[in-house]
C-alpha cells in the first residue's frame, strides 16, 4: 500500500480537526427542539441516560476531518469549510440512528443504541431532525457556494438511501453478485465520504477538477471504509469497536467478504450458502461455522485485496486536487485515509 509521509500523526489531525469543528456541531446541536437534544446528545456521547454531561467528545469524527483537509489540500482554509464539515457529521449521526433502527444492533461506541434507550420512534425522529438541522446549517452558512453544496449534500444522502434499502434487500436474495454489492458499498458508504471530500473542496474554493477529484478520492475510500467495517462485522474485536461481532451473520447480512464467499464456488462457499439461507435462527456454533466458511472460501483475503486496491486508487487521486503551497494538508490527508483503511481488521 502506497504511504505517505506527515508531519504530525494521524491521531492529532483528527483531534486537531475536532478542536476546530466541534464547537459549531454543539452550537447546532443547541438549535434543536429540547424534545430531540437529549437523545442527540446522548446519540453523540456527550450526555448519560440520565441527561448528566459525560464529558466524552463522541464518534471519531472522520468524515468532518475529511471535510476540513479537503478544504485545505485544494488551497483554502479549513476554518471556510466548517459549516460543511458540521453538516456532514449531522447527516452521518442521522444514518446511524436509523441504521441501528433497521439492524437491531443494541451496542454501538460501548454503550445501548439510542432507541434501544429511547425506543424506536424517538430515535428515528431524532435522525430526522439531524438530517433537516444539517441542511439548515449549510443554508445558513452565508459561503457563496452554500446553495451547490446543499444540493451535494442532499444528493449524497439520496445515494446513501438507496444503498441502504439494496442492503436490506440483499438479506432477502441468494443471488447477490460482488459488481453489485460493491455499487451497494458505493452508495451506502462511498456517497458521504465522497461529499464530504467534495464538499471540504468546494468551500475551500477549488475548481471543478479538483471538486471531482476529491468527491472520486473519497468515494474509493467510503468503499474501503466499508470494506474494513465488513471485516469488523465478523472478525473484530468488540472492546475496540463497541459493537457486538455476531449480528451481521445473525441477521445474514451480504457483507462483502460473505458476498465473495457465495460466489468463490468452492466448497467452502457452497457449505456457506447452505447455512446462510437456512430459515431457522443460526445457534452461536453455526455463526462460527459461517465465519470460519467466509476465510476458507476466500472472503477475508479478497476483502483485504480490495482495500489494498482501493487505497492505491483513492491516494492516486490526491495530486491531482492539491495545490503546491498544500502539500501538508494532502499529506495529513492521505495518512488520514490510511488509519481509516488500516483499523485493526
Amino acid at each position: 500500500m502506497t504511504t505517505v509521509d506527515i508531519a504530525r500523526p494521524a491521531g492529532e489531525v483528527l483531534d486537531s480537526c475536532r478542536v476546530r469543528f466541534e464547537p459549531a456541531l454543539r452550537a447546532a446541536v443547541d438549535a434543536l427542539p429540547a424534545s430531540m437534544q437529549r437523545i442527540v446528545r446522548y446519540h453523540l456521547g456527550w450526555w448519560a441516560e440520565d441527561g448528566k454531561p459525560t464529558g466524552a467528545v463522541g464518534g471519531k469524527a472522520i468524515r468532518p476531518a475529511l471535510t476540513l483537509l479537503s478544504a485545505a489540500t485544494v488551497g483554502g482554509t479549513a476554518d471556510s469549510a466548517i459549516p460543511a464539515a458540521v453538516a456532514v457529521e449531522l447527516v452521518h449521526n442521522f444514518s446511524l440512528l436509523h441504521d441501528d433502527v433497521m439492524d437491531r444492533d443494541l451496542t454501538r461506541r460501548h454503550r445501548p443504541t439510542a432507541w434501544a434507550v429511547f425506543g424506536t420512534g424517538p430515535a428515528i425522529l431524532a435522525g430526522d431532525s439531524l438530517l433537516a438541522l444539517a441542511m439548515d446549517v449549510l443554508a445558513a452558512s452565508g459561503h457563496p457556494a452554500a446553495e451547490r453544496g446543499t444540493r451535494m449534500l442532499s444528493a449524497a444522502v439520496q445515494d446513501l438511501v438507496n444503498g441502504q434499502i439494496v442492503d436490506l434487500a440483499f438479506e432477502q436474495r441468494t443471488d447477490v453478485g460482488l459488481s453489485e454489492c460493491l455499487d451497494m458499498a458505493e452508495n451506502k458508504t462511498g456517497a458521504l465520504l465522497g461529499c464530504a471530500c467534495a464538499i471540504g473542496a468546494l468551500f475551500g474554493n477549488g475548481g471543478p477538477d479538483e471538486v471531482g477529484a476529491m468527491e472520486r478520492f473519497g468515494r474509493d475510500l467510503g468503499v474501503a471504509f466499508q470494506a474494513v467495517d465488513d471485516l469488523l462485522g465478523i472478525w473484530g474485536d468488540p472492546v475496540a469497536t463497541g459493537k457486538a461481532t455476531d449480528n451481521d451473520l445473525r441477521c445474514r447480512k451480504k457483507s462483502l467478504p460473505v458476498v465473495a464467499a457465495l460466489t468463490s464456488g468452492t466448497p467452502a462457499g457452497r457449505e456457506l450458502d447452505e447455512l446462510y439461507h437456512r430459515e431457522q435462527e443460526l445457534s452461536d456454533a453455526e455463526l462460527a461455522r459461517a465465519a470460519e466458511l467466509i476465510e476458507l472460501a476466500g472472503g477475508r483475503v479478497w476483502c483485504h485485496d480490495q482495500v489494498g486496491n482501493l487505497m492505491v486508487e483513492a491516494l492516486r487521486r490526491l495530486p491531482v486536487a492539491a495545490t503546491p503551497t498544500a502539500s501538508e494538508a494532502a499529506a495529513e490527508l492521505g495518512a488520514l485515509a490510511q488509519l481509516i483503511a488500516c483499523r485493526d481488521h
